[in-house]
């Protein structure tokens, strides 16, 4: 099932919903297609329209303010980009810079993404002790960040330039 992005009035991403939801909310015109995917149609018996892959609701809606995207695995791999912070192939899992047994947990900022030999290679040491520097510093994305990294990664593929600026 494919997901389709939200975006409040004011462009601002709000959510994720199944594509069923997304026709619904377009179809009651409380929303507007912002993009579509190229070959997916949606047909029934009065309706052809485009899947869409982007809408924006038609009316502003008040958020509660969230101040912290949750931490999670695939988190930090999307914002790292399945790359690895020692040496920069592909990475497949989850390292501890500040490893747990010294006190280091699972947060944004104690977390990279890194490839199965490096994890292995670091083993229960920091990057310092190790003698494996780190190629870019971890992060702690805002909410809306992760939301359009994670479409991103999930074949949203290249973002609009219009979205793209929301997401830097």
């Amino acid at each position: 099932m494919r997901d389709t992005l939200v975006l409040n009035a004011s462009f601002e991403p709000l959510s994720t919903v199944s594509l069923n939801r997304a026709v619904v909310l377009v179809l009651q015109d409380k929303a507007v297609v912002e993009q579509s995917h190229p070959e997916l149609r949606m047909r029934g018996s009065d309706v052809d329209l485009p899947a869409p892959r982007v809408i924006r609701l038609c009316r502003y809606v008040r958020v509660p303010f969230r101040r912290r995207a949750p931490w999670s695995r695939r988190g930090v791999l999307v914002r790292d980009r399945h790359r690895c912070a020692y040496c920069g192939r592909r990475a497949t899992t989850v390292d501890h810079v500040v490893p747990r047994s010294r006190g280091g947990g699972d947060t944004w900022l104690n977390t990279v993404a890194s490839c199965a030999e490096d994890n292995h290679r670091k083993a229960d040491r920091t990057p310092e002790q190790a003698g494996m520097p780190l190629l870019r510093q971890p992060f702690e994305p805002t909410p809306a960040d992760a939301m359009l990294l994670a479409l991103g990664d999930d074949g949203l593929g290249a973002l609009p330039e219009w979205l793209a600026q929301s997401a830097a």
